[in-house]
């Protein structure tokens, strides 16, 4: 077809990252193609800092042009950075009616591609955000509220790797199965049975990407591209005040396709006027068959309900425990978990909520320390990590939205404040919203307590919870994991047989577990082709960022066989 000599040339050029990729997620190993510093940048077609911000600044203020997407009935618009600055970007408004006719009818040929080629386009499509990662780290910025070089690392080359981690392992599940085979049954004296199979990987359908405000593109690019490597086409569903960097990626994935001579109508994008909850209305469309979401758990849980005609893959909401038990390192433990608290604003789904300490202290290797001397000195931690308003504003980003404001400004009526928050000045945006996180002491035996630990404050609110013995610590994370559902859980102990109770607990409970932190990992930090993001087994995701159960029920393996 005429597709052939770009379908060659990215084969040739693409194919030895896609056998990376399926080595490193076989090893586990530390791999990314996609460089973490700004300084990379800037050669091989690539931006640099200045013509990323440059590209940025052009797309303030104007439509971004998707005008050959079909159905578009009118454009919306209405981001506002949380660093107070009004994008002005407007985008197509569809009439799904018409679009989504239109994005079924690449499909045929999608599907005929074949895996392998498949998996270049999608790994072409990823190479060209690479190039624009300067850009995509501005627009990740002002519409998350992550600082500059978390949206730059996160929104970026992390995000970009769990795209191609995604594409790696559908590869990996559609070609377990051989395209073909002859099929031979002996029958004694009588000549034998032979048959010619022919295996087919077949999209389920048109699949939608909800897209979330905090990590548009970390959480967005493993659905769409897990859907888009097995032959579906995509529907990206933006989250209406973080539009901007998933619509980059649609308007590059549709070049990128009709480039190598496919529909671009095999990607699209569905913007949404204010208050109109297109989300809820895609969601039950017949035409809708696998729905990838991060956010609420409410949401989340209405589409597991009601979706029934799809696929639903959830992220939604959990409460993360750290269990400080003992530790033969006590300032490498606070520095740890001041890090972990402070990062984002404690915005991220993996952030630690709950502290669980035993209420008559804990063994260290500076001396027994006492519950009360633990959250003391973990509240200097925090405020030695962000005394310096510059490093403060570097860290912590901006406050995404009032609901997290809110919750911040209540949690310090819930009990004994160790650490009070503050705000934090930022010169470059006077309008943006700062503030350090509040650490609130609470007792795990008193059930007036249990109503604020045991649910999930999102913000930069963490409880220390004083508890009657590391046995009861194991406990309650166990009973937490199970009825709220944790992304991730931590734990501090030298005691090999607490270490050995609360690996079971995460075992049986079906949750992330990083033991003794101290140095530069942080348990709410994973990466790609080695980490599991979430696990599917706890109430807080029914899927993990990214397995062979994340890509294998996208497709169906359909069968054509003929006697020979």
């Amino acid at each position: 077809m005429a597709a052939e000599p770009t379908a060659h040339a990215l084969l040739q050029k693409h194919r030895p990252t896609l056998d990376q990729a399926l080595e490193a997620i076989r090893t586990r190993a530390y791999w990314s193609p996609h460089p973490e510093h700004p300084k990379a940048y800037g050669e091989n077609g690539s931006l640099d800092a200045a013509a990323g911000k440059a590209a940025f600044d052009a797309l303030l203020g104007n439509r971004l042009d998707l005008a050959d997407q079909p159905g578009i009935d009118g454009w919306v618009g209405g981001e506002v950075s949380p660093y107070g600055i009004e994008l002005g970007v407007t985008y197509p408004h569809p009439d799904i009616d018409v679009l989504l006719p239109a994005m079924r009818a690449g499909q045929r040929a999608w599907r005929d591609a074949g895996a392998e080629l498949r998996a270049v386009v999608c790994l072409e499509i990823l190479k060209r955000i690479s190039d624009r990662t300067h850009q995509f780290a501005h627009a990740v910025m002002h519409t998350s509220g992550q600082a500059f070089m978390m949206a730059f690392q996160a929104g970026g080359p992390h995000a970009q790797d769990r795209g191609l981690e995604a594409v790696a392992y559908a590869y990996a599940e559609q070609v377990r199965t051989p395209e073909q085979a002859e099929w031979t049954k002996p029958q004694g004296k009588r000549d034998p049975l032979v048959l010619t199979k022919r295996f087919t990987a077949v999209p389920r359908g048109i699949g939608l990407v909800i897209g979330c405000n905090t990590f548009p593109t970390w959480n967005g690019y493993p659905g769409l591209f897990a859907s888009l490597a097995t032959g579906n086409a995509v529907l990206v569903k933006p989250h209406p005040r973080a539009v901007l960097p998933l619509a980059l990626t649609v308007r590059i994935a549709r070049d990128v396709l009709a480039e190598a001579g496919f529909d671009p109508n095999l990607v699209a994008l569905a913007a949404e006027r204010p208050g109109e909850g297109i989300a809820k209305t895609l969601a039950l469309r017949p035409e809708i068959r696998i729905i990838d979401y991060t956010g609420s758990t409410a949401f989340g849980d209405w589409l597991e309900t009601n979706a029934h005609q799809a696929q639903v893959y959830t992220e939604k909401a959990g409460v993360n425990t750290v269990i400080v038990h003992s530790t033969d390192d006590y300032q490498g433990m606070l520095s740890n978990l001041a890090f972990s608290l402070s990062l984002y604003s404690g915005q991220m789904c993996t952030t630690p909520q709950n502290l669980l300490i035993p209420r008559d202290g804990i063994a260290t290797d500076q001396g027994h320390k006492s519950f009360d001397e633990v959250t003391a000195d973990l509240a200097r931690a925090v405020d030695g990590l962000l005394g310096d308003d510059a490093r403060a504003n570097a860290l912590l980003g901006a406050i995404v939205n009032p609901d997290v404001k809110a919750r911040l400004e209540a949690a310090a009526g819930l009990g004994e404040v160790a650490l009070a928050s503050r705000e934090v000045a930022n010169p470059e945006f006077p309008d943006a919203v700062v503030r350090t996180p509040v650490i609130v002491k609470l007792d795990g035996a008193k059930p007036d307590d249990e109503a604020a630990y045991m649910s999930e404050c999102f913000g930069p609110v963490s409880f220390a919870v004083a508890v009657d013995s590391a046995a009861d610590a194991v406990e309650l994370l166990r009973r937490t994991v199970r009825e709220k559902g944790a992304m991730t859980v931590g734990a501090y102990t030298t005691d090999a047989a607490t270490e050995q109770a609360v690996e079971e607990a995460c075992l049986e409970e079906a949750a992330q577990l990083s033991l003794n932190l101290t140095g530069g990992v942080y348990v709410n930090q994973t990466a790609a082709f080695s980490d599991f993001h979430g696990s599917g087994g706890n109430p807080a995701a029914n899927a993990a960022l990214t397995d062979s159960a994340f890509v294998a029920n996208r497709f169906r393996m359909v069968e054509v066989r003929r006697e020979a």
